[in-house]
């Protein structure tokens, strides 16, 4: 039994196709799986930017709130004891002062 040249040329150039396509459809893949890849790394930079903006506005928000809890008058006699003390005693009964005072604003 024998084939068509007619059929042996289709199946031939059939195969030909193939292998001619395969090299473009080989990139055309490896393109998207790496355009893919950066854009999720991309994705995750932004996300890790945004949580970070979150911490560093919690954490001044924080800080603010820690400036303003504390009495500025309380401070300043403190500080004014402080400077015209001269001794370790009176500096020891202004640090305990002072901290009696952040506790009692703290339990309050």
């Amino acid at each position: 039994m024998t084939v068509s040249t007619q059929v042996t040329d289709a199946v031939t150039q059939a195969n030909v196709k193939v292998l001619g396509d395969s090299p473009a459809l080989s990139l055309s893949n490896l393109y998207q799986t790496v355009s893919q890849s950066l854009s999720l790394s991309v994705q995750n930079s932004v996300m890790a930017q945004q949580q970070s903006n979150l911490v560093h506005q919690a954490t001044t928000t924080q800080g603010v709130s820690l400036l303003y809890s504390v009495d500025t008058a309380a401070i300043g006699a403190a500080t004014d004891e402080t400077l015209r003390s001269d001794d370790t005693e009176n500096l020891v009964a202004t640090l305990g002062a002072v901290q009696a005072m952040r506790d009692s604003e703290k339990n309050a």
